[in-house]
């Protein structure tokens, strides 16, 4: 079972974009390039096709960037909802937001709550509102853990 703790959600919340910007500039790079080259010599095609396939490319990738950004956005707003609850355990169970540790990265009804510095186990039972919870002891079956910090 992989558990998580705040800090991983917390610096989790932003993936690696950057490969996908250096492409978006070299295909932006590329497409500028061609247009000139086909404008300064209307009768070779050859730059105004490159110029279509670095256009392509183009959208492509803004078309990939744009899926990213609302998936990201998605994974802020529930990661926004499961900060307020850690810290809320923590100071409920009187340790560090450190020793909270949870099965999903997203606030779930019947998820495991794991006090790691007690070893105890918790299942998480929310209301309909989403404003209180109730934790009731819960027993894992597999013990072995995987903890994502």
């Amino acid at each position: 079972m992989t558990f998580y703790t705040l800090n991983y959600i917390q610096n989790n919340q932003n993936t690696d974009r950057a490969i996908f910007y250096i492409l978006m500039l070299v295909a932006a790079s590329a497409m500028i390039i061609f247009t000139v080259l086909y404008l300064r010599d209307r009768f070779n095609t050859r730059y105004r096709d490159l110029g279509i396939i670095a256009l392509l490319f183009l959208l492509m990738f803004v078309g990939t960037q744009y899926e990213k950004y609302t998936q990201i956005n998605m994974q802020k707003s529930q990661a926004t909802q499961i900060i307020p609850f850690i810290k809320s355990v923590a100071r409920d169970e009187n340790v560090k937001t450190s020793d909270v540790l949870v099965n999903s990265t997203t606030l779930t009804d019947g998820m495991i709550v794991r006090i790691d510095s007690k070893n105890v186990d918790y299942q998480l039972n929310l209301n309909e509102d989403r404003n209180t919870y109730t934790l009731t002891q819960a027993h894992v079956i597999d013990h072995r853990v995987d903890v994502k910090n």
